[in-house]
Formats: C-alpha cells, sequence, structure tokens
C-alpha cells in the first residue's frame, strides 16, 4: 500500500529563513524509509489559524500530516491547540508512547503537549521540534503506522485478506 504524506513545521524562525527545517528533513527521510510519498511540505510561523487551516487543507488529500514544533509549554507553542481544534478523534496511545520514550531520555519530555488524531481518513501525529527528538518520537510510533493507516483509509480487511 502507498501512503501520501505531508510535512508541516511550525517554527517562526524557519518560517522567515532565519533558521534550516533540520527536524521537517528527518521527518521527510524516515517517512522515505518507510514508502511514504511526502507530497506536501510547509514551513508556517507558529500561529495556530494558519496551522489549523493547512491541516484541514491536506486532510482533504494526504493520509499522514506530520507535524514539527510548538508542543511545548511556550506562549507560541500552538501546534497541538491547533490540531485539537481540527481532529475528529484523538489517538492518545501514540502521543503516550511518545512521551514514554521522550521522558526516558530526560524528564523534560513530560512537558510535551503532542497530539496524534485523526481527522476524516487521515492521521496527524505532532512532534516536538528539535531532529533528535523527532527522530526518537517517531521511532517510538512507526511501527504502528501502517495499521492504523490500513484502519483509517478502511483497508484493514483487505490487507488482512491478502495476508491469508
Amino acid at each position: 500500500m502507498s501512503y501520501m504524506a505531508g510535512v508541516l513545521t511550525a517554527s517562526d524562525k524557519g518560517s522567515r529563513g532565519e533558521r534550516e527545517d533540520e527536524s521537517g528533513r528527518v521527518i521527510r527521510e524516515i517517512l522515505s524509509e518507510l514508502g511514504i510519498e511526502v507530497r506536501e511540505y510547509r514551513v508556517v510561523p507558529d500561529e495556530r489559524d494558519v496551522i489549523a487551516d493547512v491541516l484541514r487543507e491536506w486532510s482533504e488529500r494526504l493520509d499522514l500530516i506530520v507535524t514539527t514544533g510548538g508542543t511545548g509549554l511556550g506562549p507560541r507553542d500552538v501546534t497541538p491547540d491547533a490540531t485539537r481544534e481540527v481532529i475528529d478523534r484523538e489517538i492518545p496511545g501514540m502521543a503516550e508512547e511518545m512521551r514514554r520514550v521522550s521522558i526516558a531520555k530526560t524528564p523534560h519530555g513530560m512537558l510535551s503537549r503532542a497530539l496524534c488524531g485523526a481527522r476524516g481518513k487521515t492521521l496527524i501525529i505532532n512532534l516536538p521540534g528539535s531532529p533528535r527528538a523527532v527522530r526518537e518520537c517517531l521511532d517510538a510510533v512507526k511501527a504502528a503506522l501502517p495499521h492504523a493507516l490500513e484502519v483509517l483509509q478502511g483497508r484493514a480487511a483487505e490487507c488482512a485478506r491478502l495476508r491469508g
């Protein structure tokens, strides 16, 4: 099964060209290794409405949206708030596993407000802003991605039949 994804980086400095988006690059690499085609990529400022609008737009045509940045406690960290605004259902187990892995590395991991959820048939995953944390968190949930995408797309029964 081939899936289409988007990578959305929330970063004031990145959106102004003042910082290279290493975290977005790491996400694109990992998704590519998983055979997931990244069709959309954008860097936007840490603005709730802008983030929510992109999530809504992309969820009309993508299977997976992975965000990076804006998941902490800072006043401009609004990615989870924008995500909560657009999802139909939260998928707490994925976010809990990412936090569990992060907390094992640093107690600051418990400060993450990252969400995972579904909007229609699209899976949305919030990741932190640092490249190292992106890799750790995406590694924590990537084994569940194929099945989650199959179920959301209504392909789980078809895949089970093909596996035999």
